[in-house]
């Protein structure tokens, strides 16, 4: 297969995270969620959690645009903005970059597709259910009552939607057009999913 790297954002409790992790494994790639905070930390020598207290979250109002101009504009570690919110996700920003320029891969999240736009082998996936279903779903993985896994969907939801509108300049994280592919997985099994995805990518690569 040729180069790619596929970006995948998913609501709670959608399976998008399970999805890409199977995705990577079909692909015979790397996956990365979780870990790109220590990667972030290995490559700024910032510790580590405060890459974990900031993961997909916003704590500023105002709306931001970066650029990819931006993006590169990290500052020095003798700036007190070092460990700002901003640095941390230019920081983040990087290493997602570092790594869809070196390897093929999947990321989870943290605006990669956005941060990665004009990539030519750029795959941008969105995966959705209803938030019944979610809540559903969450209740099952975690053992949770129903009333604590609609609160932790719809926090961890809007806790996203607020991170990608802030650092894309006002984007809707739901819409449609700021993705390639959008699957709801209401209906099919993750399985089905991967295939999906499997074929977009393919038709892709026929056709660049």
């Amino acid at each position: 297969m040729q180069r790619f790297c596929v970006t995948i954002n998913r609501g709670f409790g959608s399976w998008g995270k399970t999805i890409g992790g199977m995705l990577a494994e079909r692909l015979g790639v790397e996956y990365y969620d979780r870990d790109l905070s220590r990667l972030s930390s290995e490559y700024s020598g910032i510790d580590e959690r405060l890459f974990v207290q900031y993961d997909e979250t916003v704590r500023q109002k105002l709306f931001h645009k970066f650029s990819p101009a931006d993006l590169n504009a990290i500052l020095s570690p003798d700036d007190k903005k070092f460990v700002s919110d901003d640095n941390l996700f230019k920081l983040q920003a990087k290493v997602i970059r570092n790594l869809a320029e070196k390897e093929n891969c999947v990321i989870i999240g943290r605006c990669a597709g956005y941060v990665l736009s004009g990539l030519p082998y750029l795959l941008r996936v969105f995966i959705h259910a209803p938030f019944d279903v979610c809540v559903e779903n969450v209740q099952n993985r975690y053992g949770l009552g129903p009333e604590e896994a609609r609160r932790l969907v719809r926090q961890t939801d809007t806790n996203r939607r607020a991170y990608f509108k802030y650092y894309t300049g006002g984007r809707n994280w739901a819409e449609a057009t700021n993705y390639d592919l959008t699957i709801n997985t209401a209906h099919i099994k993750n399985e089905k999913a991967v295939d999906m995805i499997m074929e977009y990518l393919q038709n892709m690569q026929m056709n660049q």
